[in-house]
């Protein structure tokens, strides 16, 4: 890809059909690919890779090390109807993400805090939607045509199969999974497997606990935690307190409790 730019060592290198702010700031061997769009208060980390057709918009700070691929629109304006321009409205990047082709990612509104946040070392694959001030952790992968509504958070190496809509304002776990076309409308516990529309869960995701190496016991332990939760009569909070005080010892049933307690939409069962 031939590219034009400023001739110093380590300068970015800037294809001569793209357009960039003189407000925007270009990190260290940033590349900016052909007819990609960089406007005013955007601020891109070293090392970063825009290739053609992206269109970046601010106030944006984008970390290190992130590929974004052509067609790709970050920074826009929220989809929301009380979106007030006059009010913070800000998207944070992390270091290290993939962002494929198509993929939109919009910035906070002041009823949500003001920003949209990603994390890092995301693979954030085609036609994925991420809303605003939705909250995005760290190791995620979003399959193709996933979708965020606004103030969702997802927490870290969740995987969300193809197609995966989560409803505004729900929580999904870390470690979770989903299957293809799942529709999430209340909040998924962690290292769970989800599938459906709506939601079911489907058991532990033992697969990716598995291969990030959690001791053996402790994934019993949270499996005895789950069918406790799944089964259990009474109130919720009976069933929780006995979950802790039979397996409170293991900090992933601890974590899987807390979740399900700070939930304010409920959780799927």
């Amino acid at each position: 890809m031939s590219m034009t730019g400023k001739t110093s060592q380590n300068a970015p290198l800037i294809h001569p059909t793209a357009i960039v702010d003189p407000k925007a700031e270009l990190g260290r061997e940033v590349r900016v690919g052909p007819y990609s769009v960089i406007g005013p208060d955007v601020v891109i980390g070293d090392a970063c890779e825009v290739m053609n057709h992206v269109t970046l918009l601010g106030p944006t700070r984008i970390g290190t090390r992130n590929r974004i691929f052509s067609m790709a629109s970050i920074g826009q304006e929220p989809q929301d109807k009380k979106f007030d321009a006059t009010g913070e409205s800000r998207l944070e990047i992390g270091d290290g993400n993939t962002i494929r082709e198509f993929v939109t990612i919009n910035r906070g509104t002041a009823q949500g805090g003001g920003f949209t946040r990603v994390g890092n070392n995301n693979w954030i694959m085609a036609y994925v939607h991420i809303a605003h001030d939705c909250l995005v952790g760290n190791d995620t992968v979003l399959a193709n045509n996933a979708t965020l509504g606004g103030h969702v958070t997802v927490e870290d190496r969740a995987y969300l199969g193809g197609f995966t809509a989560v409803h505004q304002f729900c929580r999904v776990g870390e470690h979770v999974m989903t299957g293809g076309h799942t529709m999430i409308a209340q909040d998924v516990p962690p290292y769970m497997m989800a599938v459906g529309n709506r939601a079911r869960l489907f058991g532990l995701n033992k697969v990716g606990l598995d291969r990030h190496g959690y001791p053996k016991e402790e994934v019993q332990a949270l499996e005895r935690a789950y069918k406790k939760f799944i089964r259990g009569r009474g109130k919720t909070e009976e069933v929780l307190t006995d979950i802790e005080t039979t397996l409170g010892e293991f900090p992933m049933v601890r974590r899987f409790t807390q979740f399900i307690r700070e939930s304010t939409r409920g959780v799927c069962r």
